[in-house]
């Protein structure tokens, strides 16, 4: 038998490999910059992890108006669980946002690319001294980054999975 909920949870599941698919990307160059010192390797990869945003964000909202249509077909609401994982959800995306976002802007306005200033997209630069670009590469902290969205997504999947409270 075919249930609109099932469908629903499906897609919802779907979308959250798509993300993190996509997000793989960014992931792997996070790494990989923290080693790089040749400008032009630098920005080939800020512009693979650049050529994922679209995929990556479109499944995360999709994914997110998935979940919320899964709170109101399953009467979840009125549990600490689905509140919990959309707190968590927006505590990662913040801190990614301030944290690791900010940190490649500054990269890529270093590496000669163009890059976002607040909200608004800036033209490419000249590149920075090659001290200061690594000086900024070196700064990178891919460790905390991994830590916080898998931790936070692991976190995110547990409540779904065992709805805890």
């Amino acid at each position: 038998m075919f249930s609109i909920y099932r469908a629903v949870l499906y897609l919802h599941v779907f979308l959250g490999f798509t993300y993190m698919l996509a997000h793989g990307a960014s992931f792997s160059v996070t790494y990989r910059l923290h080693h790089e010192r040749e400008l032009e390797r630098v920005r080939a990869f800020l512009e693979l992890s650049r050529s994922s945003f679209g995929l990556m964000y479109a499944s995360l909202a999709l994914m997110l108006v998935g979940g919320v249509t899964l709170g109101f077909l399953g009467h979840w609401w009125s549990f600490g669980w689905i509140w919990a994982s959309l707190g968590l959800l927006l505590a990662i995306v913040v801190f990614m946002a301030l944290a690791s976002s900010r940190h490649f802007h500054r990269i890529r306005k270093a590496a000669g690319l163009p890059y976002f200033d607040g909200s608004r997209e800036q033209p490419a630069v000249a590149p920075a001294p090659l001290e200061e670009l690594h000086s900024l590469l070196d700064s990178g902290k891919p460790h905390l980054y991994t830590l916080i969205g898998i931790g936070g997504w692991g976190l995110v999947l547990f409540f779904m999975v065992f709805k805890p409270f």
